[in-house]
């Protein structure tokens, strides 16, 4: 579709993620972030996620945005 962003290997890439440590309150949505990501990468590489995650009394509140062939 034309829309989709080459990196070739000359181009520079940056990645950042946030992590917490173990016992901390938003380590489940952290975990529920990551999984989600994981799954789109697994089956379409490129695939670009941003992605939150809020949990609080059992419940749990997935929301971002997705682009992937996945």
């Amino acid at each position: 579709d034309g829309s989709r962003e080459h990196h070739g290997p000359a181009e520079p890439f940056l990645f950042t993620s946030e992590t917490v440590g173990e016992g901390h309150p938003d380590k489940l949505s952290d975990q529920l972030s990551d999984a989600n990501l994981y799954a789109h990468l697994i089956h379409d590489p490129c695939s670009k996620v941003a992605c939150e995650s809020v949990t609080k009394g059992g419940k749990a509140l997935v929301c971002g945005e997705i682009t992937s062939r996945a």
